[in-house]
């Protein structure tokens, strides 16, 4: 396999880091390296925030679920979808614009994220460790304010970024068979049965801590306790009404 793929198939999420900073000049290289993603239209609904202020990383790091690491990575980014600058660039022209669309709240979300799962390789692809915090969602209001975000802009997830302290093992993913379907969809219930046998045998090998676990199980919290029932009510409150 070329290097490419390779290093693609190699991601691990970091959560201990070294003391050695990210420079300003590499942040910035990543960064444009993530704007060569792919964007709907053009539109780059997306804006990247440096959160350098300690304070406010360790109020972050507290409203993400507690999760230390958010203050002590070398450097600490919220990707947020912006619908804002991409309407009022098309009202300055005259245009009739409509807010608050379901697809628009689309648009922003998955242009962020393609933007973000770049600089994620781009920073890998440097020595860098990445972990994504989607935990920012717990608390999107107060973090919301916390960064001065208008309305039209959302925090999606924020990301550590960092040299790593540690190397965890690369975990294992769902079959390609189970991923990947001809013409149309078809039930894989074997495949996930057979995947959450492999889950099982990885935690209960893996370095840095053991338990008793599988695929399946580890769904339980996202349809039971991680819901973010207060998400559509947000969005809703930040212009993403979502008709």
């Amino acid at each position: 396999m070329n290097p490419t793929i390779e290093l693609l198939k190699s991601h691990r999420s970091i959560r201990k880091f070294t003391d050695q900073p990210v420079s300003r000049e590499l942040l910035e290289e990543l960064i444009r390296a993530g704007q060569g993603a792919a964007t709907s239209s053009h539109v780059q609904a997306y804006t990247v925030i440096h959160v350098k202020n300690p304070e406010n990383r360790e109020k972050i790091a507290e409203l993400a679920g507690g999760q230390s690491y958010v203050a002590t990575c070398g450097a600490f980014l919220m990707f947020c979808a912006d619908m804002k600058r991409p309407t009022e660039a098309a009202e300055r022209t005259g245009a009739r614009v409509i807010r608050g669309m379901t697809e628009q709240l689309l648009v922003a979300s998955v242009d962020t994220a393609l933007m973000a799962q770049n600089v994620a390789i781009a920073a890998e692809s440097e020595g860098l460790g990445i972990c994504y915090i989607g935990g920012v969602r717990n608390n999107p209001q107060q973090i919301s304010d916390l960064l001065g975000l208008p309305d039209h802009v959302y925090p999606v997830f924020g990301m550590c970024l960092g040299y790593p302290a540690h190397q965890p093992d690369v975990k294992p993913r769902l079959p390609v068979e189970a991923i990947l379907k001809e013409d149309s969809y078809r039930d894989d219930r074997e495949e996930v049965e057979a995947f959450d046998a492999t889950m099982h045998a990885y935690y209960q090998t893996r370095k840095g801590g053991n338990k008793a676990s599988n695929w399946s199980n580890n769904l339980t919290p996202l349809f039971d306790t991680k819901l973010r029932p207060h998400m559509r009510e947000f969005l809703v409150k930040r212009g993403f009404e979502m008709k």
